[in-house]
């Protein structure tokens, strides 16, 4: 039996970077991971290629439409599917050898196998060929993330019906995709297949995209994907798929109740959102239970059971790479016997779609439910010089400020590289700065980054620039 300080059950965001941490403190670290390549689904079948085909799928709608023409451009593009997913693929192989030599680096031992918890700081790997070994530590950490969660009535097979993972990898351009879901992953997948030329259609169960985000961002996303061709079939249910030869057949009825209408296409994902993963963890040898969400409460990533952790997507919070990264560096920090912790109140999403979208802290809605007096600045990009330059000028930057304090509560951005741009806002906030503050900033000129002052002027009435 190998002994260790920390285990990490898990090789994702949260896994390896806990194990990284973890070595750097000194700690002896094992990080047990059963894929054949670390990063988990993120690296593997997640942000990361996603993010290679949405860049590729945009340079290539650039190129063979009016963009490129439009600034004097002259081609005739010509779509290499299969090199497209090798691309990606090569990238998404370099990141993951990446982690390896991170490991490495940090003095983590890499178990591959698929990790139990055995009892009381025993964790039981099992290898590929079914061969067994025991780990001991003093502490675990459970990472184990979360999986696509399956929609009853619909079954996935990764050939006509896709999980997320399916509609990385697929054979050909489809001729009609239905997505089920207007969530991040729906609407991004979405969106690179039709700019390769699929039409596309969202089916979702509610009668907006992307619940939780602000609705007024929210809306502005809609209109500008629906302008570019997706349509939408909003507050409408799917309760069947049948797959007849080269399609599928899928049944769709009002959420409300009402009629069965019949929607057919080449191809199906599902994308309903992501469920934690405990499948096979052994939970039970230790006394840990899931909540009735399939998740493992925490206080602080402490577990009920002493010497027992769990940080990232299979415990409560946002499924987001980097809030399980930073709950990782907090977790094995306070192993060490350091003080931290982690600010939800300032953990950013983003929807990578063309536009972007970015937003932290409160909506609008959350903030009118708490009773809270706040006011807006919000700056248009067509306002914007550089956006106006490069001919980007969709979306807004809306910055919502406390009216007493002027402390900054929330900025929801819809537009051109707002996912590079969030991070200022980030650092204000955890900073606990007002409008003002960022108001009185020095941006350079000409930057998108310039509406995000504009829009902070705003909150006091004193934008200048529109």
């Amino acid at each position: 039996m190998s002994a260790y300080d920390v285990v990490v059950i898990g090789g994702g965001p949260g896994g390896y970077n806990a194990a990284i941490r973890a070595g750097q403190l000194g700690l002896k670290v094992a990080c047990v991971e059963g894929r054949e390549t670390l990063g988990g689904t993120c690296l593997n079948v997640g942000c990361m290629p996603s993010k290679a085909l949405l860049h590729a799928s945009e340079l290539y709608e650039a190129a063979s439409g009016k963009e490129f023409a439009n600034l004097g451009i002259e081609v005739k593009p010509m779509l290499n599917l299969p090199q497209m997913m090798k691309q990606k693929d090569e990238s998404v192989a370099a990141l993951t050898k990446g982690i390896e030599f991170l490991f490495r680096k940090n003095r983590v031992e890499w178990i591959k196998g698929w990790g139990k918890l055995a009892g009381a700081g025993r964790v039981q790997v099992t290898a590929a060929d079914g061969s067994q070994t025991e780990l001991q530590a003093k502490d675990i950490v459970i990472a184990t993330g979360s999986e696509p969660t399956p929609l009853p009535g619909v079954t996935i097979d990764n050939q006509r019906i896709l999980d997320s993972t399916g509609a990385l990898s697929l054979p050909e351009v489809p001729k009609h995709l239905v997505v089920i879901g207007a969530g991040v992953i729906g609407l991004e997948l979405g969106s690179v297949w039709r700019r390769l030329g699929s039409e596309v259609t969202v089916v979702e169960y509610l009668d907006r995209i992307c619940p939780g985000l602000d609705d007024e961002t929210a809306k502005t996303l809609q209109r500008s994907l629906s302008k570019q061709g997706m349509s939408f079939k909003l507050g409408s249910k799917v309760s069947g798929a049948v797959v007849k030869g080269n399609g599928v057949e899928l049944s769709i009825e009002p959420a409300a109740g009402g009629s069965v209408q019949v929607l057919e296409a080449d191809y199906v994902l599902v994308a309903i959102g992501r469920r934690p993963y405990t499948e096979g963890l052994g939970l039970e040898n230790v006394g840990l239970a899931t909540d009735k969400r399939g998740m493992l409460t925490n206080e602080h990533h402490k577990t009920s059971i002493p010497g027992i952790w769990v940080i990232g997507d299979v415990t409560s919070g946002l499924m987001l790479a980097h809030k399980a990264e930073d709950e990782a560096i907090a977790c094995i920090e306070k192993i060490a016997g350091k003080a931290a912790e982690v600010n939800y109140d300032v953990i950013p999403s983003v929807i990578y779609t063309k536009p972007e979208v970015a937003c932290v802290g409160r909506t609008e809605e959350q903030l009118k439910t708490e009773g809270r007096g706040y006011r807006v600045g919000k700056f248009p990009f067509t306002a914007n010089s550089r956006a106006k330059i490069n001919h980007e000028t969709e979306g807004f930057v809306k910055v919502l400020a406390d009216e007493r304090t002027d402390e900054i509560l929330g900025v929801h951005m819809v537009g051109p590289s707002v996912s590079e741009m969030i991070g200022e806002y980030c650092v204000a906030m955890e900073f606990a700065a007002s409008s003002e503050d960022i108001a009185l900033i020095c941006h350079p000129h000409p930057t998108r980054s310039e509406a995000l002052r504009q829009a902070a002027m705003g909150v006091e009435g004193w934008i200048m620039q529109a």
